[in-house]
């Protein structure tokens, strides 16, 4: 005997259950057993999948759940957007603010802007003494993530993409597909706006997320598996590099590099864990780090910003040393 059909309301309300017991499942694993306790802020962009992810954590936490948006001022509407955030949340009782930097964004505009968001939201986290910030990337948004990155011969950390957890950022959504966050945010009549940028060719995301939309052969959410265990692979080895360099006999002295045949992933690790405890600001990787090791394993002194790695005489091929590189002299005044 068949089980009595439920009415259109109560299957939404059994649906939305399900979408945050899913939700709640993926916090969880992100913020560890004391997830129901912890306040979040979320970054909402005023997107279908932001508005979705913060009318969830809503539903799922109501009082734990505070909201910021980041207005840039970079393109027309953007105010606008920012105002249709806050209605809606005011209309939620969920507090809302929105955040402006106090300068102009200067150089590589998405690269600067993405990281004056981060900084705003960090400040503005600590100012509303917020455990975490929650951001609404996909699995949609991890492919093209991946994709961009084998385009520019990235390795297992690069590979890895968006991160499900950096700090205190957490991106609970990695596993959910974009169609599913406009579905809920349709079903729920959540205002929600389309960013113009999204489809402005001139960007690279833009140009791949077109091409993306139309093929059937990558699976988003299979790719976003596979970025969450080559995530676990960097940290595993990262692990493992901490305890080789922990076992040389002068490990304290951050100045040596040794290599006991090492594996040559494992040994471009050392040399760039070892360049960074001697300059903490200094990132080198791909291409770069390469030509270095290789400069290193010819003998050759290698140069890396304000820092020189030379053989030691004796071991050559085993143990170097970095220092800080000699300043260069100035042409003297005619």
């Amino acid at each position: 005997m068949s089980e009595p059909m439920q009415p259109p309301q109560k299957q939404k309300q059994v649906a939305d259950r399900d979408s945050a017991d899913r939700l709640a499942g993926d916090l969880r694993a992100l913020a560890g057993p004391e997830w129901h306790h912890l306040h979040y802020g979320v970054a909402v962009s005023g997107g279908p999948d932001s508005m979705a992810l913060l009318w969830l954590m809503a539903t799922l936490l109501p009082g734990q759940v505070w909201a910021a948006t980041v207005d840039h001022g970079l393109r027309k509407g953007s105010d606008e957007e920012a105002r249709m955030v806050a209605s809606f949340c005011n209309r939620e009782h969920i507090p809302h603010s929105t955040l402006r930097p106090t300068a102009p964004i200067k150089g590589s505009l998405q690269a600067a802007a993405r990281a004056e968001r981060y900084h705003l939201l960090d400040q503005w986290r600590v100012a509303n003494a917020l455990d975490h910030i929650l951001t609404a990337h996909h699995a949609d948004d991890q492919l093209e993530t991946i994709v961009m990155r084998l385009n520019r011969a990235s390795g297992v950390g690069g590979l890895s993409a968006i991160r499900a957890r950096n700090g205190v950022v957490m991106r609970p959504l990695l596993h959910w597909r974009r169609s599913e966050l406009v579905g809920l945010a349709l079903e729920n009549d959540l205002p929600f706006v389309d960013d113009p940028s999204n489809s402005n060719n001139r960007f690279d995301r833009a140009r791949l997320r077109q091409a993306l939309k139309s093929q059937t052969i990558l699976d988003p959410a299979a790719a976003a598996r596979s970025a969450g265990w080559l995530a676990e692979a960097d940290e595993a080895l990262d692990w493992a590099v901490e305890r080789l360099i922990a076992s040389w006999p002068d490990a304290s002295d951050i100045a040596v590099i040794r290599n006991e045949s090492y594996p040559p992933e494992m040994f471009r690790r050392i040399v760039a864990l070892r360049l960074r405890a001697n300059a903490a600001q200094l990132a080198i990787r791909g291409a770069s780090l390469d030509g270095v090791v290789a400069a290193m394993h010819k003998g050759k002194r290698a140069m890396v910003g304000a820092l020189l790695i030379d053989p030691v005489r004796g071991f050559e091929g085993t143990i170097w040393r970095i220092s800080a590189a000699p300043r260069r002299k100035l042409p003297k005044k005619a």
